[in-house]
């Protein structure tokens, strides 16, 4: 073969590895935004709380509404993006998620605060299941490595969001942070410029058909199951472990944020070696390690004092999302042709049942009880979450 040839030969090859980088590349940036705002409220709430005279199991609702806008209605999103293949779903969506989040500061009442969390949270819940089920939609090999850096993209989005948000209030106070919706708005300029129509999916896409998800029910409800017991300690502890340290612990707002930007930077890493060891070790081992091995970490968490105690938080987070490209890559292939669908089912609407039923929950028992016990029940869940994960096929 001459050196012309095997060039001729490589030209497709290359061609078809750049085709799938650049939508991999600018749906991670948009996945890094679009968290960095879902990760706001839970560094705001302390200042709402005082702002608004708000109880725990107000801060609670509030942080129960988001969850249901921007995770539970998910699915309704994956079906429209799974029938109408535009891409004004994940592109318009940093913009809406940013432009609502950061004005909560501007609202006129405990009733604007829901309304505005709400919109908010619909930019959110538009851009996930399009974008899961297209990041990685011309990636022929190693889809769990570009699942995970899709995902550890969003997370890192998510860890940076309360240092963000905390510099911001520090400077210019809770009622002029409508400014922090600006790097939204530039991203959704980007993307509406560059990402003109949607990749080809290694699958031929049709529109949403129950067939595919009934034939594979057994295993696809195991792993529903699975994520949403990871979401019920991942969500609450986003929502409330700044409220926690700074009203338990007495850390300031600025190290209860750099303490759950640290537990969430812990869960980036975890999810982006999670992707990597799924690849060649398979997805049931790497969930069965994660949902057992993040528990003792996270009691030591709960247990202890000091650097000893937000390290241990920030490796129980590396262990505890170990899972969240593993979850989503196994259900696509479990129905590759409802890519939109599953990715919602697996990364929002179980990550909204979580939040919806234990967000509120969890302040309730605040409120009667301690958080520091509503924390310790909290944290025993994945043991559950690993006695399920037995029943997964070998």
């Amino acid at each position: 073969m001459t050196p012309k040839t095997a060039l001729a030969e490589a030209e497709p090859s290359i061609s078809l590895a750049r085709a799938s980088v650049l939508p991999l590349v600018l749906f991670c940036l948009g996945h890094f935004f679009i968290d960095l705002y879902s990760g706001a409220l839970g560094v705001l709430q302390p200042l709402l709380l005082e702002k608004y005279h708000l109880s725990f199991t107000q801060a609670g609702i509030l942080g129960g509404v988001l969850v249901f806008s921007s995770s539970v209605m998910q699915p309704v999103y994956g079906y429209l993006s799974d029938r109408f293949h535009t891409p004004l779903f994940s592109t318009l969506a940093p913009a809406v998620a940013g432009i609502f989040i950061s004005s909560l500061g501007l609202a006129p009442g405990y009733g604007g605060l829901l309304l505005m969390v709400w919109l908010g949270g619909a930019g959110i819940a538009s851009f996930h299941p399009q974008a899961a089920a297209n990041a990685t939609a011309g990636v022929r090999h190693n889809r769990g490595r570009a699942m995970a850096i899709f995902i550890c993209s969003g997370t890192l989005g998510l860890a940076l969001g309360p240092t963000l948000f905390s510099l911001v209030t520090g400077k210019v106070g809770l009622s002029r942070t409508a400014w922090a919706a600006a790097p939204g708005i530039l991203v959704t300029l980007l993307l509406l410029a560059l990402l003109r129509k949607l990749p080809e999916a290694p699958h031929p896409r049709t529109r949403f058909d129950l067939a595919p998800l009934r034939a594979v029910w057994k295993p696809m409800a195991i792993l529903y199951f699975l994520v949403v017991i990871r979401s019920i300690v991942q969500v609450t502890f986003t929502q409330f472990l700044p409220l926690y340290l700074h009203s338990q612990r007495g850390y300031s707002l600025s190290q209860a944020s750099f303490s759950l930007s640290l537990y969430l930077l812990g869960g980036a890493f975890g999810g982006l070696a999670g992707g990597n060891l799924a690849d060649r070790l398979g997805g049931r081992w790497v969930i069965l390690v994660s949902m057992l091995g993040s528990v003792p970490f996270l009691g030591i968490f709960l247990f202890t004092n000091g650097v000893i105690s937000i390290a241990a938080l920030a490796l129980g987070g590396l262990l505890l999302l170990f899972t969240i490209p593993v979850n989503v890559v196994m259900a696509q292939e479990l129905a590759p042709t409802q890519g939109g669908t599953v990715s919602a089912l697996m990364m929002g609407f179980a990550w909204g049942l979580a939040g919806l039923v234990f967000i509120p929950l969890t302040g309730w028992v605040a409120d009667h009880y301690s958080m520091q016990a509503a924390f310790i029940g909290l944290v025993l869940f994945p043991l559950l979450g690993f006695l399920l994960a037995l029943k997964l096929p070998k």
